[in-house]
C-alpha cells in the first residue's frame, strides 16, 4: 500500500484517555443543549414558514447577488436571503413570512415578480412558493421523527447482531453525534433546513458504520483472546482498525471540503454539517462507543458461545496475544 496514514502495529493506549474523553463529551453535550435552549437554531423557511422565489439572468450571465438583495430590501422586506441556486445565473430569494393570510403571501410573490426585473435588468422570474406555518410545523416534526426512528432502528440492529451492551453503546454514540451537530448549528447560526436533516441522517449512517467496524473487531478478538483483559483487548481492536478508520475519514473529508468550497451556496450548509459529522463520528467511535463497553461490563460468555462454527471469526489472523 503506497499511502499510509498510520504505521503498522500501532500500540496507542486509547483507553488511558477514556475518562478525559468522556468528560469532554459530557461538557460538549451540555454546551450543545444550553446553546440550543438559549440561541435556538437559525431555522430556514422549511421549518418556520416563508416565501421562496427562484430567478435567473438572461443570457446565462452571473447573477448580481447584492443588487438583487438590495432590490428586495427596497420593496420593504427586511433581511432577505439571496443565494446562488445551481448555476451562476440562477438564484433563490427567501423572504420571511409576512403578516396576513395566504393571499398576503401570494401578493409578496407577485410584487417581486413585477418589480424585480425593473430594479435588476435582465433578471427573470422562474417560480415562487409559500410555506405556511402548518406545513413548516409538520416538516419540523417529521424531521425529528426521522432521526429518532433511525437511532432506534440502530439499537435494534446492533442488539441482534451483537449484544445489548454493543447496541446501547452505539446508540449513545449516535445521540452524542446528533446533539453535537445541533450544537454546531446553534453556535454558528448556519441555516437549519431540510437538507440538514438529510445530513444528520447521513451522519448517523457514517458514524454507525465506523462503530460497527470497531465492534466487529472487538467481538472477534473477545473470542480469539478470551483471557485477555478487556481494556487491553479494546486497545488492540482500536489499533487494528485505526488505519481503516482514518483512511475512510480523510478521503471523505477531502471530498466534502471540495464540495464546501466549490459546490456553491445551495449545498454549503449540508457539507458543513457533513464535515462536522465525520469528525465527530470518528471521534465517538473511538472515544465514546468503545469505552462504553467497559462501563457496561460486557459478558464474554455470550460471545464465546458457539464461536467454533461462527464464520465471522477469523482465526487465521495473527495477533500480539497469540503467544500468551
Amino acid at each position: 500500500m503506497f499511502l499510509r496514514l498510520v504505521p503498522d502495529n500501532t500500540k496507542i493506549n486509547f483507553m488511558a484517555a477514556r475518562k478525559i474523553a468522556m468528560a469532554l463529551s459530557v461538557l460538549l453535550i451540555i454546551g450543545s443543549i444550553v446553546l440550543f435552549a438559549v440561541k435556538s437554531l437559525n431555522y430556514g423557511i422549511d421549518f418556520k414558514g416563508g416565501i421562496s422565489v427562484e430567478v435567473q439572468m438572461e443570457g446565462e450571465k452571473a447573477i448580481p447577488i447584492e443588487a438583487v438583495k438590495n432590490a428586495v430590501e427596497a420593496m420593504g422586506y427586511t433581511s432577505p436571503s439571496v443565494r446562488r441556486y445551481g448555476e451562476d445565473w440562477e438564484a433563490m430569494i427567501r423572504i420571511e413570512r409576512q403578516e396576513g393570510d395566504a393571499k398576503a403571501q401570494s401578493a409578496v410573490i407577485q410584487k417581486v415578480r413585477e418589480e424585480l426585473p425593473n430594479a435588476v435588468p435582465g433578471i427573470k422570474f422562474m417560480d415562487g412558493n409559500f410555506i405556511g406555518a402548518t406545513v413548516s410545523g409538520e416538516l419540523k416534526r417529521d424531521g425529528a421523527l426521522a432521526v429518532t426512528i433511525a437511532v432506534l432502528a440502530v439499537l435494534v440492529y446492533i442488539w441482534f447482531r451483537f449484544e445489548w451492551q454493543f447496541g446501547l453503546g452505539a446508540v449513545v454514540a449516535l445521540v452524542h453525534d446528533v446533539l453535537l451537530t445541533v450544537g454546531f448549528f446553534a453556535i454558528t447560526q448556519l441555516e437549519f433546513n431540510l437538507s440538514i436533516i438529510a445530513a444528520i441522517l447521513t451522519i448517523v449512517g457514517y458514524s454507525l458504520n465506523d462503530t460497527v467496524v470497531v465492534y466487529d473487531r472487538v467481538r472477534e478478538n473477545i473470542r480469539k483472546y478470551s483471557k485477555t483483559p478487556m481494556e487491553e483487548l479494546l486497545n488492540l481492536s482500536l489499533n487494528q482498525t485505526l488505519a481503516r478508520t482514518l483512511m475512510t475519514s480523510v478521503t471523505t473529508l477531502v471530498a466534502l471540503f471540495s464540495l464546501f468550497f466549490f459546490g456553491g451556496e445551495a449545498i454549503r450548509g449540508f457539507t458543513a454539517a457533513m464535515i462536522w459529522g465525520v469528525v465527530v463520528g470518528t471521534y465517538s467511535s473511538v472515544f465514546v462507543a468503545s469505552p462504553l463497553l467497559l462501563m457496561f461490563k460486557i459478558k464474554r460468555d455470550a460471545l464465546l458461545a458457539g464461536d467454533d462454527n461462527d464464520p465471522t471469526v477469523d482465526k487465521s489472523r495473527p495477533g500480539q496475544f497469540d503467544q500468551m
